[in-house]
């Protein structure tokens, strides 16, 4: 587990928290609590109590919910300095999603109750948590329309060009497996092969290595992501 500074240290990565002085953020640190997970361990799941705001302090998690048919849907991956778990902030409620650690992942872990004082004693950092909330939002809304209105070839060119967006860089990274991609986009890891295979044939994309991805043509790339 990590010791104080640790902890310092994954506080001071979170954005509404990296405004504080030092002396704020050790008071911070007091009220945290750091928790170990092993690939495949989940932080929390569906039907747990929502009682805790989550910090990735290592490692990387995946948020997603499970449908009675059994299907998966990918709503986001989190790495080292990102959260979960805010709406235990503002409400009591049971969580309608599943947490769980890609690798091995340190956590830091904030109480409701922690939290509330922290806000009211700092109140910028209640303002700075309502602007993540909006963004989070944001790309819910974002996901649930490109979900419900584009295809499965429309919907990968629109993440491929966001992520070069992201990394200002044409030679990206996918930043989760296949598998988990087709979770994210609504469809299968076959189709999302075929598609990737597809832009490759067109000479928009070379797949350069294990989810390595040089874009060759974004401009194609663009004009099909908003082909509705």
């Amino acid at each position: 587990m990590p010791d104080r500074r640790g902890k310092q240290l994954c506080i001071s990565k979170v954005p509404f928290f990296n405004h504080l002085a030092n002396h704020e953020m050790l008071e911070i640190v007091k009220k945290s609590r750091s928790i170990t997970f092993q690939k495949g361990e989940f932080i929390y799941q569906e039907g747990d109590p929502l009682e805790y705001l989550y910090i990735v302090h290592k490692g990387r998690v995946k948020i997603y919910q499970l449908f009675e048919s059994g299907k998966e849907q990918l709503l986001r991956i989190l790495e080292t300095g990102e959260f979960m778990g805010e709406l235990a902030l503002f409400s009591e409620k049971m969580l309608d999603s599943y947490a769980e650690a890609m690798e091995k992942t340190e956590i830091c872990a904030i109480h409701r109750k922690d939290m509330q004082e922290l806000m009211q004693t700092y109140p910028t950092i209640a303002i700075k948590i309502l602007e993540q909330f909006s963004n989070r939002l944001d790309q819910t809304e974002k996901l649930v329309g490109q979900l419900s209105t584009k295809d499965v070839e429309t919907r990968l060119a629109g993440y491929l060009v966001e992520l070069a967006q992201q990394k200002n860089s044409m030679d990206i990274m996918l930043p989760m497996s296949k598998k988990d991609l087709a979770s994210y986009l609504g469809t299968t890891q076959e189709t999302i092969s075929r598609r990737l295979s597809s832009f490759q044939t067109n000479s928009w994309i070379a797949q350069t290595g294990h989810r390595r991805i040089k874009i060759t043509d974004i401009d194609a790339l663009t004009d099909c992501a908003v082909n509705i």
